[in-house]
């Protein structure tokens, strides 16, 4: 509209400046002609013309004559010439003499003749008046002329009125389309014409396509609008825009309702055959006019819409919280119970699983034949009561063929019945308990068998009372679904049932059967293996020479069969290297060694896992000294509990963990006063995702600080404060309290290294043998000494030393400085010696050497 009309104001400024040169040139063709012919009239006839035109020079009279004229009459030139056109004057004196340019033939007739030239001026407009004489004869012409541009024109004076007053004009109407432009603006809320039509397109179409009747009422209760729709609502007649609410025939509860013009919220309204949910908003309550709007919305369809719209969202909802709740655990009873709960609290009364002895074994179960028995445990079953005559968890039931679970089980397909007291198929199970099922009102069932994987695993009986109504076959359909997902957890928690009895097998016969038999410590011990999977947490009690013992706990990184593996590989290594007698530092060193080892060859073969990271704490107490020498590799410390309740955690150098290699490690001893207590453990005892280390070590500090516990009670304590509440890593605790060997039980003396002296040692040993009481030791004891003795003071150098240890067993060790080991050795029938070690080894029930820090000890043990 702007545009539009800035354009019209432009045009008509441009009509007017058009008019007025149009105007413009017409008023100065006819000035021009009106003053030239003027100026030719007036010298025409001026007196004595005639004369001076005759006389002997008439140019030097006439041209001074004609130029004041010309100057007087404003006009560009008058020109006096002879009858044939010789000019006599021009206002250029060079033109006099030369022929007049123009028409002068009318003129010499005597006519007046106005014309339009282009002359030695330029374009002129030019008049040609006869010149006659007294007799009326023509004797010459006076031409004069101007050109039409030396005119002057009102133009000039008209034409800045014309150009100010359009301005004016379009300043007007600029301000006055902004004006009203943005009023518009206002009004339709910042839309242009376009948007406006089609929005209103758009409303049109929308408010007639739509499901919903739409109607407006005036606030004098006329119908103002109806869509198509609220026609069709409400039965209103073709003209009833425009006529009053009251007379359209509407029931007195519609019309009150469209004309109250009180706010309504879905209102339902009967209205015929029609259930109309209304909605009414009045118009005036944001400044608009009085009035309302109603929607009209059928609900008649909506509410069976509704009804089978909420059970399917009911069923989804039924089904998303089974896939939540069922198979938390990998428990298959558990699991069974899952679905049980789930079932009787949102799909029926009564809920039981019966599951194959198999399955719950974590085996395969076998294949089952028509007719043939079915044979299940009752895993579970849930209901709103307690009291009900369906047989009881943990009963073994046999299924008689026929019956709905048997009939399931075997064709893998569910079985509904509607009404249990006209089946007669599952009334062949037990009269007397099927009388009293029906006695507490269960009425209908579905048998729905577990199957995942192409394993049937069992089935499970949903139960519905009289006053809940039947199952229906969208029922069965739900049944199904609901069983499908449950008998997937099933399995997996029976398959990981199998595999984690495998693991812990194959973990508890790596394991020690039982605590070997010693007396330098009172032992007691505690494995949990994890819940959701065996790990590689191992302990080990290893008799040593000299009544000492070897306390090892160690832990692989890592859970299942590989780690269990993993750990038996390792205690047998400690095992064999402890046979060795090595010091505890020395044996980590070898132990990280093969394990070094065993990486580099699990890294050849593809896809293999290596056991990099495992940790491992060796101890060995020896109880006639009560020193305890420990060396660790990445393991946590070990905890000393004094006699006087004092916790200390054991403060030894952290060696690396198995099989990373490169730095040393190191042993520290430590002396533990008899009736300490020396706890051993892996770090699933004191840390798990809930609980830092340190957090665990100072709650196990606390538990210990009681003296007076035996390692029974310390273990049952230490368990009660620290496991988890779900144990995810294996926890092995190892706690042993000191004993030492009495000195009245250890006998030694200094043997002198001369062959004399194998006889003295002889003699002393039987008097020290007898003076315990061991006579019947004497004979075999006095020939390995004597044999040990003898092959010191033969081999070896420096002092020789031998010890007498009773304890269990009666050990007898010869000390001296040498490094060289004695080797057994089969002597031939002429060799003269090497029966010695010979007769040693079948004599004794063990034999060996270990090396100290001065030498070595041959020692020998024979069982009383």
């Amino acid at each position: 509209m702007f545009v539009l009309q800035v354009v019209i104001v432009l045009l008509l400024v441009v009509a007017a400046v058009v008019a007025l040169l149009v105007q413009s040139r017409s008023d100065r063709f006819a000035a021009a002609r009106d003053r030239s012919l003027a100026a030719a009239e007036a010298f025409a006839h001026s007196p004595g013309l005639v004369a001076a035109m005759q006389g002997p020079n008439p140019s030097a009279v006439l041209q001074p004559l004609t130029e004041a004229a010309r100057k007087d009459a404003q006009v560009d030139f008058i020109v006096v010439t002879d009858r044939n056109g010789i000019r006599f004057t021009h206002p250029e004196p060079e033109q006099i003499g030369k022929k007049f340019v123009g028409t002068i033939g009318p003129s010499l007739q005597g006519r007046v003749t106005v014309e339009q030239v282009h002359g030695p001026l330029g374009e002129e407009y030019q008049v040609v008046v006869p010149v006659e004489d007294a007799h009326g004869a023509v004797v010459g012409i006076v031409s004069s002329g101007m050109k039409v541009a030396n005119v002057s024109s009102a133009i000039d004076r008209q034409l800045p009125v014309v150009l100010g007053a359009g301005a004016v004009a379009l300043g007007l109407a600029t301000t006055g389309t902004a004006l009203v432009g943005r009023r518009l603006l206002r009004q339709t809320r910042g839309l242009g014409p376009e948007e406006m039509t089609r929005m209103y397109e758009h409303h049109d179409a929308v408010l007639h396509a739509v499901r919903e009747g739409v109607a407006i009422v005036s606030g004098d209760g006329r119908i103002l609008l109806a869509n198509d729709e609220a026609r069709r609502l409400l039965d209103l007649p073709a003209d009833a825009e425009g006529r009053a609410v009251a007379d359209l025939g509407l029931d007195p509860r519609t019309t009150e309702l469209l004309t109250s013009g009180r706010a309504v919220t879905d209102e339902v309204v009967p209205v015929g055959d029609r259930l109309l949910a209304v909605n009414n908003r009045p118009t005036d309550s944001g400044g608009g006019p009085p009035g309302s709007v109603t929607t009209l919305r059928d609900s008649t369809e909506l509410l069976a819409l509704a009804g089978k719209a909420e059970v399917a969202r009911s069923r989804l909802k039924l089904l998303y919280d089974a896939s939540v709740a069922i198979g938390t655990t990998l428990d298959v009873r558990r699991t069974a119970e899952e679905l049980a709960q789930m079932a009787a609290r949102d799909f029926c009364d009564y809920a039981t699983v019966d599951l194959a002895e198999e399955v719950l074994r974590g085996e395969e179960p076998r294949i089952l034949t028509d007719g043939a028995p079915i044979v299940l445990r009752r895993v579970a079953v849930t209901g709103v009561r307690d009291d009900s005559p369906l047989y009881p968890q943990g009963e073994l039931i046999t299924w008689a063929g026929g019956t709905p679970q048997a009939a399931g089980v075997v064709s893998g397909r569910a079985a509904l019945v509607p009404e249990l007291a006209a089946d007669a198929g599952w009334r062949r199970q037990d009269a007397e308990r099927t009388q009293a099922v029906l006695e507490f009102g269960l009425a209908s069932m579905i048998a729905v068998p577990l199957t995942a994987r192409g394993v049937l695993m069992g089935v499970a009986c949903f139960w519905r009372s009289r006053d809940r109504g039947p199952f229906e076959e969208e029922d069965e359909s739900l049944a199904e679904e609901l069983a499908a997902r449950a008998a997937v957890s099933v399995d997996n928690a029976r398959r990981f049932t199998r595999e984690h009895a495998m693991a812990v097998t194959l973990q508890h016969s790596l394991l020690p059967r039982a605590l070997p038999e010693q007396s330098a410590l009172d032992l007691d011990y505690r494995y949990l293996p994890a819940q959701a999977g065996v790990g590689g947490d191992w302990f080990d009690v290893i008799p040593l020479s000299g009544t000492r013992v070897a306390l090892v706990v160690g832990d692989v990184v890592g859970h299942g069969l590989h780690a269990a593996a993993t750990m038996g590989r390792l205690r047998t290594a400690v095992q064999n290297f402890s046979t060795l007698d090595l010091p505890p530092d020395e044996l980590l060193g070898h132990l990280d060694e093969l394990v070094a080892h065993i990486d580099q060859e699990t890294a050849e073969a593809e896809g293999q896992l290596s056991i990099t990271g495992a940790t491992c704490l060796y101890a060995v107490y020896d109880p006639t000294t009560g020193v305890c020498a420990l060396a660790r590799a990445g393991h946590p410390p070990p905890a000393l509990v004094h006699p006087d309740g004092t916790v200390e955690v054991l403060g030894l150098p952290a060696g690396p963990p198995l099989g990373l290699g490169g730095m040393p490690f190191e042993a520290t001893e430590v002396r533990l006063p008899p009736g300490s207590s020396l706890v051993l453990f892996t770090d699933g005892l004191i840390e798990d995702r809930t609980r830092d280390i340190g957090v665990g070590l100072d709650v196990l500090s606390t538990t210990l600080a009681h003296p007076d516990r035996s390692p029974q009670e310390i273990c049952d304590a230490v368990l009660s404060a620290l496991l988890p509440g779900r144990q995810a890593d294996d926890i092995v605790l190892l706690v042993a309290r000191t004993r030492v060997l009495e000195p009245d039980r250890i006998a030694e003396w200094e043997v002198s290294p001369t062959p004399a002296a194998v006889a003295r040692a002889r003699a002393d040993a039987a008097g020290q043998l007898a003076e315990w009481g061991l006579d019947e030791a004497g004979f075999v004891t006095e020939l390995v000494l004597s044999e040990l003795v003898t092959n010191a003071i033969r081999y070896a150098s420096g002092p020789i030393r031998v010890r007498l240890l009773y304890d269990r067993t009666l050990i007898c060790e010869v000390s001296d400085s040498g490094s060289t080991a004695p080797h057994l050795r089969y002597a031939a029938a002429e060799d003269e010696g090497g029966r010695g070690l010979f007769l040693v080894a079948q004599l004794a029930e063990r034999w060996g050497v270990r090396y100290t820090p001065e030498g070595k000890i041959i020692w020998a043990e024979q069982h009383l």
